[in-house]
C-alpha cells in the first residue's frame, strides 16, 4: 500500500477519534458534511476544535465552518495536510488566519502491514484494558499527568461513554499498582487507530508508552486490522519510527492571530 493510501487511511481515523473524544463534551457540535469535518466542542485544547478538509469542499463550506467556530469563541484550529489541501491555503489568508507554527502541527504516521505483531513483556508494567468507571479514572489520571494537562481537562474528553463506542478500546498500564501509562485505540475499517499514549514523568523511559503501543496494536491487529495510525508528538516521535511508523502526511495548523 503506498503512502497517498495510507494518509487516506489516517484522515479517516484521525477524525472519528476526535470527533468522538470531543463529542463526549456536552454543547460539542460535531458534523461532517459538504467535503468538511467540523469538531466544535468548547474543549480548551485546539485539538477538539477543528475544521478539517474532508474530501473537495467549496471554499464557502470550509468559511462556514470557520465561521461556526467564531461564533463559538473558542481557541480553534483549521488543519490542512501539506499537499493534498494546497488549494485552500489562499483562503486561509483571506479569512485572516494565519500558521500555527514554522512547521507542521501534527505528523500523521502509519505502520502497514500489521501481522504478525510481537507484543514485547514491558518489566514491572501491566497492561489491562478498561471495562468499568474505576478503569476510566484510572486512565484519567495517567493520561492527565503523562500530558501535563489538569485532570478535568481529561475528564471531558474520556468518559464511560468511549466503553461503548464501536471499535473503542480503552486501555491502563499499571506499576506497583499505579495507573502510570494510558492508551486508546479507534477501529475503523482496516484501521486501528493509536492515541492517548502518555506516562506520568517518574515511569518514563523504561518503555512503557512503547509497550502500550504495542498492545493497542495487536488488539487491532487481532480485530483484524491491517494498518496502524497515530498522530505523534515531538516526544513520541522518535519511539513510534523504532516501532516502525513512518510519517505519511502532515498537517498545517491555522489559527486566529494571536
Amino acid at each position: 500500500m503506498d503512502a497517498a493510501n495510507l494518509a487516506g487511511l489516517e484522515h479517516e481515523n484521525m477524525i472519528v477519534a476526535f470527533g468522538a473524544a470531543g463529542g463526549q463534551i456536552p454543547g460539542a457540535r460535531t458534523a461532517r458534511a459538504d467535503g468538511v469535518a467540523l469538531i466544535a466542542s468548547g474543549h480548551p485544547m485546539r485539538l477538539f476544535n477543528q475544521v478539517i478538509i474532508d474530501g473537495s469542499p467549496a471554499e464557502e463550506a470550509v468559511a462556514s465552518a470557520v465561521q461556526v467556530m467564531r461564533d463559538r469563541h473558542h481557541s480553534f484550529a483549521v488543519s490542512l495536510r501539506r499537499g493534498a489541501d494546497r488549494a485552500y491555503l489562499p483562503l486561509m489568508g483571506r479569512l485572516g488566519l494565519v500558521p500555527m507554527a514554522d512547521g507542521a502541527w501534527m505528523p500523521g504516521m502509519a505502520l502497514y502491514p500489521l501481522a504478525p505483531v510481537a507484543v514485547e513483556p514491558s518489566a514491572g508494567l501491566e497492561i489491562r484494558r478498561v471495562l468499568d468507571r474505576d478503569g476510566v479514572n484510572d486512565h484519567v489520571l495517567a493520561g492527565a499527568g503523562g500530558f501535563g494537562i489538569p485532570v478535568s481537562w481529561m475528564e471531558a474528553i474520556v468518559t464511560e461513554a468511549l466503553l461503548d463506542l464501536p471499535g473503542a478500546s480503552l486501555y491502563v498500564g499499571y506499576s506497583d499498582g499505579q495507573p502510570v501509562t494510558s492508551g486508546l485505540g479507534i477501529r475503523t475499517g482496516r484501521t486501528i487507530g493509536v492515541y492517548n499514549i502518555a506516562t506520568i514523568e517518574p515511569a518514563r523511559r523504561r518503555g512503557f508508552g512503547a509497550a502500550m503501543t504495542r498492545r493497542i496494536v495487536a488488539d487491532g491487529a487481532a480485530a483484524g486490522c491491517d494498518v496502524a495510525i497515530l498522530q505523534a508528538t515531538d516526544m513520541g516521535y522518535p519511539i513510534y519510527e523504532r516501532l516502525g511508523f513512518r510519517t505519511v502526511v502532515e498537517y498545517d495548523g491555522f489559527i486566529e492571530p494571536e
